[in-house]
């Protein structure tokens, strides 16, 4: 790969990043509510204070948060807390800052997403290979009304189905959560036991949905790839049809499968913050729902530009590393 292409990359990726930006600092300031009044106001009824001097305390805490500064003072001092990756403190939850907030939150959506799309990538690409070849077992074809109707459901929608008939009806499994209530976080079998459990329905919703869209993409790929003539040709050689499969078929039909993938990461981190909003997991999805409610800035900034930062990482890696999956491709000369 060439230094030139590499460069490019990166400032495209920088541009992606600045754009994001620039629409996550404008976007809240178009609400009218203020939500540093808004946590004194509910303060003041929680204590059974008056609210004599409520509009003093607002304003000073408004420019100890720069909310009280001039617009573009606040773009600028947003620029570059995304440059520092210093967000400040959180307005819901202060004195805690944004970092260490979204720090207790990152490993949970990181273990129940990646696990899931995992799952899902590896399955719904052989099961998608193997509706596509045409030697495969005739029963397999069942699978594709089932995938095509998984696809099209939204993983939310997918939750509430699987609360219903695996919380409510068999009470195989928990309603909400990450662990039980009585629980310790510590690590142990029994904890890790715990958290397990409690993960397979948001897993599942999640696995479900990108499963079925993998299959049927994976299964188009191949069915495509079947009737190239390097296909036939290593098929009039005599080749064993497992060997024409895996080598031949899979191999050449996996490069546009990934990047399917990669293409699918916005859809699937929304559809994980829908999940663990409904099954009230402490991801950053449940966060950013409730820095959403309170309008929590520094924080909802803080989780969208973690979150589009590893869109952004996650593409570059498979475009770097494409020419280990096809040695076809090449990125000199470009």
């Amino acid at each position: 790969m060439s230094l030139r292409y590499l460069g490019k990359r990166i400032l495209l990726l920088l541009a992606v990043m600045w754009t994001a930006a620039s629409i996550n600092f404008l976007i809240p300031k178009l609400s009218p509510r203020d939500p540093i009044k808004e946590r004194l106001e509910q303060a003041a009824m929680m204590g059974g204070r008056n609210q004599t001097g409520l509009q003093a305390m607002t304003d000073a805490y408004s420019q100890q948060y720069g909310l009280g500064e001039p617009l573009w003072k606040q773009y600028l001092h947003a620029l570059l807390k995304v440059v520092q990756f210093d967000y400040g403190y959180s307005i819901s939850q202060y004195p805690r800052t944004v970092n260490s907030v979204i720090k207790d939150a990152l490993p949970w959506t990181l273990g129940l997403g990646i696990t899931s799309i995992l799952i899902a990538f590896f399955i719904g690409t052989m099961l998608g290979a193997l509706l596509g070849w045409p030697r495969s077992p005739r029963w397999l074809r069942a699978f594709v009304p089932a995938s095509m109707l998984t696809s099209a459901v939204p993983a939310f929608v997918l939750g509430f189905l699987l609360i219903y008939l695996f919380a409510f009806q068999l009470r195989i499994f928990p309603l909400a959560g990450a662990y039980s209530r009585t629980a310790t976080p510590e690590w142990s079998l029994t904890f890790i036991a715990d958290v397990a459990q409690h993960a397979i329905l948001p897993a599942l919703a999640l696995i479900l949905f990108q499963l079925g869209g993998q299959a049927l993409q994976m299964r188009g790929l191949m069915v495509m790839t079947t009737g190239e003539d390097f296909i036939t040709f290593a098929d009039a050689k005599g080749l064993r049809p497992r060997r024409i499969f895996s080598r031949y078929a899979v191999r050449n039909a996996l490069l546009p499968q990934v990047t399917g993938l990669v293409m699918s990461l916005g859809t699937f981190i929304f559809s994980t913050v829908l999940v663990e909003t409904l099954f009230s997991y402490p991801g950053l999805g449940n966060l950013i729902n409730s820095s959403i409610q309170v309008l929590d800035y520094n924080l909802l900034y803080g989780i969208t530009m973690i979150l589009v930062f590893a869109v952004c990482i996650a593409t570059l890696v498979v475009d770097l590393i494409y020419p280990l999956l096809d040695p076809r491709i090449r990125y000199e000369g470009r």
